[in-house]
């Protein structure tokens, strides 16, 4: 089959892509509790001749289409897992699970892999090579990528490269977005502990007032990025979370700051700690205030590779007949397929799902962030032909 020609063999899975998205929505997992999912993502790929492979990084599925002769591997990636955000759409597919919901399109993401996986099956053996479809678990925040790399999902055929994909309400239905070079910021964790000296407050200079001088803390975070980092190289530091105190008449003798610090360079997130650490040291000293300061490294940069960025663009043109799909800026947002472009080249493009109904304009991570389901043949033809044209290239 010509690559001009999978749209049109992937419009005719539209209901099924829907169902089996709706039906994901409607029962949405937590990162490493995609048991359900997992069990119907596995059957799915069983009954299509696959070589699957379960519990890869726990709760992962991994399916192999292997060509009629050695070559290269490209690995096409989906991510399985919810948020613990309650859904407060009112759809007949919102989820029934309280707190938990698919409100960053990995219902999508699975629901066009299992149909990727299906047309490319229908086409036979590729000839040469191999293309294994990886079902990740555990995406959000918990490096469900690396986890599956720990228990060898790179190998046994050695993948080659990496595609992925993901939704964005941010472009129209039938268009891409990629960046060439860095395409998510790499994502740390920050706790600080703020320790002062309880009291009553109507006598605050007996004590040391740990709410206080947090709020000097977290302003001087922000001149880390506007005054301590050049201003050509982003630098987002966000304090979301404050704990602490007991009543509104006595000081509080302990707070404690939670954030994430986001970078797109790696250098500059090397810096990063030892920044923090000067700024909130130099103001709990000021206060006569004592710290305990944990930072942890969480998701690397995304560093799309400008080979597999022509493939997706040159693909998309093949594919469509058209260009659809623009350089975008990178997103200070993290993604945990940086693990997978550490070790392989690898590109993660954006997959428009807006339609400009207001149900679908919500933003990644909101209650009521929707899609447009009519993006979801494109994600199926996109995927299956890249996979097509890297092993019929190379």
């Amino acid at each position: 089959m010509k690559i001009s020609e999978l749209l049109a063999a992937a419009q005719p899975l539209q209901e099924q892509l829907s169902a089996w998205r709706r039906d994901f929505h409607r029962h949405p997992e937590i990162g490493y509790e995609e048991i359900r999912t997992s069990g119907i993502v596995a059957a799915h790929l069983a009954s299509l001749g696959l070589e699957v492979t379960t519990n890869v990084g726990r709760t992962g599925v991994v399916g192999v289409l292997r060509g009629e002769t050695p070559g290269p591997t490209i690995g096409l990636r989906a991510d399985m897992d919810a948020l613990p955000i309650q859904d407060q759409k009112t759809v007949s597919y919102a989820s029934e699970v309280p707190d938990t919901a698919h409100l960053c399109g990995h219902d999508a993401h699975t629901a066009i892999l299992m149909g990727a996986a299906q047309l490319l099956a229908g086409l036979g053996r590729p000839k040469k090579g191999n293309i294994k479809f990886v079902f990740q678990p555990a995406e959000e925040g918990l490096a469900g990528a690396r986890e599956m790399i720990k228990d060898g999902v790179l190998d046994n055929p050695k993948v080659d490269v990496m595609a992925g994909l993901h939704m964005f309400p941010g472009l129209d239905t039938g268009t891409l977005g990629v960046s060439k070079g860095v395409a998510f910021a790499s994502a740390d964790s920050l706790t600080i502990k703020i320790l002062g000296k309880g009291g009553h407050a109507a006598r605050p200079h007996e004590g040391v007032d740990a709410i206080a001088v947090a709020a000097q803390v977290i302003s001087a975070l922000q001149n880390i990025p506007s005054r301590m980092v050049d201003p050509l190289e982003p630098v987002v530091i966000t304090i979301g979370k404050i704990s602490g105190g007991y009543m509104g008449a006595a000081l509080a003798p302990e707070v404690e700051l939670t954030g994430t610090v986001r970078t797109l360079s790696a250098g500059v997130r090397a810096q990063m700690p030892a920044m923090i650490e000067q700024v909130v040291a130099g103001v709990c000293s000021s206060f006569g205030a004592g710290y305990e300061l944990s930072y942890g490294e969480g998701y690397p940069i995304v560093l799309n590779d400008p080979g597999m960025v022509d493939l997706m663009t040159e693909t998309s043109e093949e594919l469509l007949g058209e260009k659809v799909w623009n350089y975008i800026k990178p997103s200070t947002g993290g993604e945990d397929f940086a693990f997978y472009c550490e070790k392989v080249p690898g590109v993660f493009f954006r997959l428009g799902s807006g339609n400009g109904e207001e149900r679908t304009r919500y933003p990644l991570h909101h209650p009521k962030f929707d899609l447009d389901e009519t993006a979801l043949p494109y994600g199926v033809a996109m995927l299956s032909a890249m996979a097509l044209n890297f092993l019929n290239r190379n």
